[in-house]
């Protein structure tokens, strides 16, 4: 199968860590956990619901430049609330195409209308880093094969 055929649960696998944070919480409690987790998103919900999604960006863009400071800033006020999602069905090359188109860094996946994991720009960089690796390795050992084979014609 190509890389793009493949679905957003062959590519999270058992990687499904969700870092959430509560609408509630600061924006420095939000950055304080961006920073251990070492992510570059949170996805921010009220209980198992999806309310948002909050970004390193956000909380650089939303917050300091504006005047406001991180620790008096809640989440709510600089998250985004207009979370394009997928689900686990969902093909890399629709991901790949939603992420262009809307400028994406992060997607939520769900299942059951709950929140099972986040798939990043970077997770699908590196499967297409891999699948072009694994297709020029295909293509050296058969044009190898090729031109070492001199069998009788």
């Amino acid at each position: 199968m190509d890389r793009l055929g493949k679905t957003v649960a062959e590519l999270l696998g058992d990687r499904r860590a969700v870092f959430r944070i509560s609408p509630e919480a600061s924006v420095l409690s939000a950055l304080e956990s961006l920073a251990e987790k070492d992510v570059g998103a949170l996805i921010v919900c009220n209980g198992e619901r999806l309310v948002g999604i909050v970004s390193e960006r956000d909380c650089a863009r939303k917050v300091e430049l504006l005047g406001r400071t991180a620790r008096g800033t809640a989440v709510s006020e600089i998250m985004t609330t207009d979370v394009l999602c997928v689900t686990l069905a969902h093909t890399i090359e629709r991901c790949v195409g939603l992420m262009a188109r809307d400028r994406l860094r992060h997607l939520p996946v769900l299942e059951d209308d709950r929140v099972v994991g986040v798939l990043s720009s970077r997770d699908v960089l590196e499967e297409m880093i891999s699948e072009d690796q694994h297709l020029i390795h295909d293509l050296e050992t058969e044009r190898l094969r090729m031109t070492t084979n001199t069998g009788t014609y």
